[in-house]
């Protein structure tokens, strides 16, 4: 059924975690799990679900980290009680990568950071955005609560084997384009669910040229055309970025090079635009230049799209000695507290303080419409997020845009949808 030696990287991936020689696109296998996440907004419910199931015990409480980060601080008496619920959880459990609130962040980064995420490893989270760890090789997709329950009692799940989409991207990047810009000209290329189900391998010279963070914001955007993962092969860049985080052994598991996609796309970047998405979906992509006289309420930096250092310098660079506009408010979320010590020690929040910015805790608030920055009705917000259907970040008859931190930085001088490159005298 399966030519040998002709597998991706996603089909090799789940070989080893089944202990199958080779699996095949959409056949069901019971694999291993590596990793387990969850965080509060599920992991109430994982708790409840495995006190009704009678569960005594976890799997494996090492391989376990719960994230506090959707509701921090709690804004409300209920977020505080998911809060108890999934401390008390990681208590009686002797969790050891518990990270309640002001010690750690948004999940993602977290798990990145603190060296959880490994190549060749099957890691799943409660959260969609898990997808995210694919930038390190890895297998790694959101599963819903009653799932990670299962998990957290047996260590296994059951997976149907996804097609697997070849992205080769070429070319060099101009000033102000990158990582964000690429995927939702891939989002507009291939629409809202014109992945569903499927992996998305994210490969070609530009691709190898891009940072870890760059190749996070990547992965972390596959969700958003319905793909169950994202993921580059993993090299040097990779082991480097792993190596700094664990002691921990790793496999690095790399498509063959006959290996089978269900197809391919080229892409070259060397004259891409910045790309906005526009209400109301993330495939309705124009070009900034496309966008004239957009008044925006609202800019929003960070989640665990583009919450990082590299992305915070980018934006800094282009705010160093500026004002916000008096017409807008900007929000700036750093995605971690490593992070934010990071942008502390390096001047970048001075920067967006003295710019005018209002500077939050790590923190995905407002990313879904929790807390700390939700839009009023008629309000207009570009963000550097991830989602932009109706009422993602508060009222349904708000409008929302994603953009790169780049334009969002460009948009938060002007106060409306601006191209950086049009920036008068600026010359970062």
């Amino acid at each position: 059924m399966k030519r040998d030696n002709n597998l991706n990287i996603i089909e090799k991936i789940l070989s080893k975690a089944s202990g199958m020689k080779e699996v095949v696109p959409d056949q069901i296998i019971d694999a291993k799990i590596d990793y387990a996440m969850i965080n509060e907004i599920t992991g109430y419910l994982v708790a409840n679900y495995f006190r009704d199931v009678g569960a005594k015990k976890v799997w494996d409480p090492n391989r376990i980290a719960i994230i506090l980060d959707h509701t921090i601080p709690a804004p409300t008496a209920e977020a505080a009680e998911l809060h108890r619920i999934v401390r008390a959880f990681a208590r009686e459990f002797s969790i050891p990568g518990f990270y309640d609130v002001g010690r750690g962040g948004v999940c993602h980064q977290v798990m990145m950071e603190k060296g959880y995420v490994k190549p060749g490893e099957v890691i799943v989270g409660a959260d969609s955005h898990t997808v995210t760890y694919g930038s390190l090789g890895a297998f790694s997709t959101g599963i819903g609560s009653t799932e990670m329950t299962s998990v957290f009692i047996t260590g296994r799940l059951w997976f149907k084997v996804p097609k697997v989409v070849k992205i080769e991207v070429s070319g060099e990047f101009s000033k102000f384009v990158g990582a964000k810009d690429l995927f939702l000209h891939v989002a507009k290329e291939i629409g809202f669910s014109g992945a569903t189900y499927m992996g998305l391998e994210f490969g070609g010279s530009t691709v190898k040229d891009m940072s870890v963070s760059s190749r996070m914001t990547l992965c972390n955007m596959a969700i958003e055309v319905g793909a169950k993962a994202g993921i580059v092969e993993p090299d040097d860049k990779t082991t480097n970025y792993v190596k700094s985080k664990t002691s921990d052994s790793f496999t690095l598991l790399k498509s063959d090079k006959d290996a089978e996609y269900e197809r391919t796309m080229d892409i070259d970047v060397t004259n891409m635009s910045p790309q906005v998405a526009c209400p109301d979906a993330v495939d309705n992509v124009k070009t900034v230049s496309e966008l004239d006289n957009i008044e925006l309420d609202q800019i929003y930096l960070g989640s665990c799209t583009n919450g990082r250092i590299q992305d915070l310098q980018v934006a800094a660079n282009i705010l160093k000695g500026k004002k916000v506009s008096t017409r807008t408010r900007l929000i700036v979320v750093p995605a971690s507290q490593e992070i934010f010590v990071e942008a502390m020690n390096t001047g970048l929040i001075q920067t967006f303080v003295e710019a005018g910015a209002a500077i939050a805790t790590a923190s995905c608030g407002a990313c879904y419409g929790g807390h700390l920055g939700i839009l009023a009705s008629g309000e207009t917000c570009l963000s550097t997020t991830n989602r932009n259907f109706i009422g993602r970040m508060g009222d349904p008859n708000s409008k929302l845009y994603l953009s790169s931190p780049a334009v969002a930085a460009a948009s938060a001088l002007t106060g409306q949808i601006t191209d950086p490159s049009n920036l008068r005298g600026h010359d970062s």
